[in-house]
């Protein structure tokens, strides 16, 4: 399967990508796997519409902290990135703007498209929380959050947001 990469060339991969000016003004979110590699994954209207109205509601009714839009982190699985996190002040004061952060903010969100796979999103979820992430959330678009910690599937989550999503627009 060939060697995984370790933290410190995961974090200096992604400094050659973040520098590339071939990979600047992709309309795409990239992110490395374990290996160091390249994956890509395009973006909608309707994910961009719900990765803003999850920032907003959370900079709304979260203290203490800041919402942070595709911020990569360093996970087991490669350099992984959250649509939207939320870091609290403690967070933000221990890691500063490291990039790639190297661990994960207390909340990580994906907003789930088709195009994702079960194995995807359970390896994402495992993966945040692995690295330090006290929840992630997986937000549909049939409007439904999954939440997870580290024991698994929740009905509720431990951070006091109410979500309002809205309507997919049919043209």
């Amino acid at each position: 399967m060939g060697n995984v990469a370790t933290p410190q060339a995961l974090a200096f991969r992604w400094a050659e990508v973040m520098n590339d000016p071939c990979l600047r003004n992709l309309p795409y979110k990239i992110e490395l796997n374990v290996w160091g590699k390249i994956e890509m994954s395009p973006a909608t209207t309707w994910h961009a519409r719900i990765q803003g109205r999850i920032t907003v509601q959370l900079e709304r009714q979260l203290q203490a902290g800041e919402v942070l839009v595709e911020c990569p982190v360093l996970t087991e699985i490669g350099v992984r990135v959250p649509d939207v996190a939320w870091a609290s002040n403690d967070f933000l004061r221990a890691h500063g703007d490291a990039t790639p952060c190297p661990r994960a903010p207390e909340l990580c969100i994906e907003v789930v498209l088709a195009s994702n796979t079960e194995v995807e999103l359970q390896e994402k979820t495992h993966a945040y929380l692995a690295a330090g992430a006290n929840e992630v959330w997986l937000v549909f678009e049939s409007g439904a959050v999954q939440y997870f910690d580290r024991t698994g599937r929740k009905t509720v989550s431990q951070f006091p947001v109410t979500l309002t999503l809205p309507e997919p627009i049919k043209p």
